[in-house]
């Protein structure tokens, strides 16, 4: 891939859709929105109010608005890797994840990945967290600059990164988690056990504030009667499956993560994928991941789990571990990504 010399590219990014939507142009050029929700649908959702850099249009449809920030990629970044953990974290680290963040931005802009149409990317987990400038100092945004403008390719092109908090122990293959209409060999199914070595000290070193609430992610368990369970399934599907009886993996990707679920009910039984459908299924937010296993009891389910979230890519946690043990970024990403090859895309004049 030969480098392209220019500044740094453009990117739109979709803030916030609500039937009205409060803005404030500050003085120094930024401006700040109020009650953005981020999480959305996840056990962390909450309302902030953010700043951001660029400029921004509203966009009428449907009865709604959409606050539309366009801005340079190195400064979305810069917010990114912020957003996503925290900006003290091991520079090494936040070093590889300043990559597969740009890495996963620019394939998504090259091939439509994201699925949006009024906009590039979104600006939370559906995408990337892009959370403004309030948090954007420190390691992350020496990160940002120390890798300006690379990029992680496969085969003369850009990979598609995707990462997650923690895989719980080994890797997962894209196609467990979406439709595969492109090849993707350097997301395999590895072992990970940097995950498991996580100490209490690391984690408040690396995860914002909103995160750190959760500490149960590696090894983690949920029980629901059968009552509970019929009724927070029959919410969140909007399908009556009577009494559940029973829940049954059918198919499951190298990691454990189950795909494909049988759901049976004593009026109906109904079979439920993939990984991200099951987790919504079978929690008021989400599951943290599909890697479960079933334990029938005569009064209650009992789900016993590992990891949280799809676990292809990057485990933000054994990564940030990796790098507290004095890996080096070119090495958290050949763990990560084996295959894919480190390459300036972009010079930043």
């Amino acid at each position: 891939m030969k480098r392209k010399d220019f500044d740094s590219p453009s990117v739109r990014v979709g803030i916030l859709t609500a039937p009205e939507i409060h803005v404030t142009d500050n003085a120094d050029g930024t401006f700040t929105v109020r009650d953005v929700v981020i999480g959305k649908q996840f056990h962390w959702q909450q309302k902030q109010d953010q700043t951001f850099r660029g400029t921004y249009e509203l966009i009428p449809h449907d009865n709604l608005v959409t606050l539309v920030n366009t801005l340079p990629v190195e400064l979305y970044l810069e917010s990114v890797v912020s957003s996503e953990m925290n900006p003290e974290a091991p520079l090494e680290f936040l070093k590889a994840h300043a990559v597969i963040a740009r890495s996963w931005l620019l394939a998504q802009i090259k091939y439509g990945l994201a699925g949006h149409t009024l906009f590039d990317v979104c600006a939370d987990d559906h995408c990337q967290r892009y959370q403004g400038i309030g948090r954007v100092n420190g390691n992350a945004l020496r990160a940002v600059r120390e890798t300006a403008g690379q990029v992680l390719t496969y085969d003369g092109d850009i990979c598609d990164c995707r990462y997650s908090k923690c895989c719980g122990g080994r890797m997962e293959i894209f196609s467990t988690c979406w439709e595969e209409d492109r090849p993707h060999p350097y997301l395999k199914a590895n072992p990970d056990p940097y995950c498991a070595e996580a100490t209490p000290a690391i984690l408040r070193r690396i995860l914002n504030t909103f995160d750190q609430p959760t500490t149960d992610f590696y090894n983690w368990t949920v029980e629901y009667t059968a009552d509970e369970l019929s009724s927070l399934v029959r919410t969140k599907t909007g399908v009556d499956f009577g009494v559940i009886t029973d829940l049954i993996p059918l198919h499951r990707g190298p990691s454990g993560r189950i795909d494909l679920l049988k759901i049976v009910g004593t009026k109906v039984s109904q079979e439920m994928g993939p990984e991200l459908a099951i987790r919504r299924a079978l929690s008021p937010s989400h599951l943290y991941s599909s890697a479960f296993t079933v334990e029938k009891h005569p009064s209650f389910f009992r789900l016993m789990g590992r990891g949280w979230g799809h676990g292809v890519g990057l485990c933000q946690i054994g990564a940030a571990v990796m790098a507290t043990q004095g890996h080096g970024f070119r090495e958290i990403l050949s763990h990560y990504y084996p295959g894919a090859i480190l390459q300036d895309f972009y010079c930043i004049r």
